[in-house]
């Protein structure tokens, strides 16, 4: 039977009062539980990720200290861990660097053979240590004419590039008389510097310096 128009009013208030059930209030809760799982899920992998990051942290701050001194931001380090394998204890590149910091083994042999008491390179705290200790090495190699915080920069392109191709960059920015101290006339004779991928380096630079911003500020402490 057909429903009169004083009994549609009537069923149309009740399902507007809640009184009946309708197909939108049950598409809304189940869109609302949906959101609510999703969100749960979300967290649940953001916790999983930070705690798995976060296991290095220790191994980051002591080599830190112990090359470079206490003060320096250990964050530098695992923002380079990040570009380098997402620091992925295992990760192997294609050219053969291995580890968290992709070192190659001849690196790691060479100072290993300066160090014995280093274990594996496979080894998350021993590629960790040898990977800023390289570091270090750089930071020292362009100490003497290249200031704070442009030194990060060549420090980080020597090490994906070899120092050599950066000291041909230096030159050739010193040809093209603009001021080789400074990363940004790097990035502008980059181009014209041969035998470098550069696009590949000054990428890597700038991924090591967005990771570290999207570090947190109190982690560095």
């Amino acid at each position: 039977m057909r429903a009169g128009p004083r009994i549609a009013l009537v069923l149309g208030s009740a399902v507007a009062c809640g009184l009946v059930p309708c197909a939108a209030s049950g598409q809304e809760t189940t869109s609302k539980l949906s959101r609510a799982k999703h969100s749960l899920e979300r967290a649940a992998t953001e916790r999983q990720t930070r705690h798995a990051t976060e296991r290095f942290d220790p191994i980051f701050r002591k080599y830190t200290k112990r090359y470079f001194g206490v003060g320096t931001d250990w964050r530098w380090f695992k923002a380079q861990g990040m570009a380098e394998s997402d620091l992925t204890p295992g990760a192997r590149s294609r050219v053969g660097a291995r580890g968290i910091m992709q070192l190659m083994p001849s690196t790691y042999g060479l100072i290993r053979t300066a160090l014995p008491s280093f274990g594996a390179i496979d080894n998350p705290e021993w590629n960790i240590a040898a990977g800023i200790l390289h570091d270090r090495d750089l930071w020292t190699l362009w100490k003497p004419d290249v200031d704070e915080p442009e030194r990060w920069h060549f420090v980080f392109a020597g090490y994906n590039a070899g120092e050599g191709t950066i000291m041909r960059a230096r030159k050739a920015a010193f040809a093209a008389k603009l001021d080789n101290r400074t990363w940004p006339s790097i990035e502008r004779v980059a181009p014209k510097v041969e035998r470098w991928r550069y696009a590949e380096t000054l990428d890597y630079v700038r991924r090591i310096r967005a990771n570290k911003d999207a570090l947190s500020p109190a982690a560095g402490r």
